[in-house]
């Protein structure tokens, strides 16, 4: 054995350890991607249901807020109708009921009057006309 083959045995051993001390690291690398490839295909296997049930979930509360949307408007409807029907009621009953309320007071203090012969109707005058005097020489204007 010459000295080149010599160095080319020492060549081949070093070579032959680095071989063996890459081969560990590679082998883990081998296991990592392995398992890389397990769980991209467990979550592929796991979206698909998932997206379907998103799906449904998003189906359903579109219909529950078109129906939400359906009873707002008709609750918006119905107060315009009762706000309208108040008016109507308003202006139908209201100033009548307000005449006949003005007219029996009226009628109960005439009859009061009468039955008392004047007297209520003197006192009111005299009371009426203190009221108008405020002291202030302001007699008989109102505030």
């Amino acid at each position: 054995m010459d000295v080149g083959q010599i160095a080319g045995l020492i060549a081949a051993i070093a070579f032959a350890i680095l071989a063996g001390f890459l081969i560990y690291p590679l082998i883990r690398l081998g296991k990592l991607f392995d398992q890389l490839a397990q769980t991209i295909k467990q979550t592929g296997d796991h979206v698909v249901p998932t997206l379907d049930e998103s799906t449904s979930t998003v189906t359903q509360l579109n219909q529950t807020l078109t129906d939400v949307n359906r009873i707002s408007a008709a609750a918006s409807t119905t107060a315009g109708n009762v706000g309208a029907l108040t008016d109507l009621y308003g202006s139908m009953l209201g100033k009548p009921v307000i005449k006949v309320a003005a007219f029996l007071y009226a009628l109960r203090k005439t009859i009061s009057s009468f039955l008392s012969g004047g007297r209520d109707s003197a006192g009111a005058k005299s009371s009426t006309a203190k009221k108008a005097n405020d002291g202030h020489g302001n007699e008989g204007r109102t505030r």
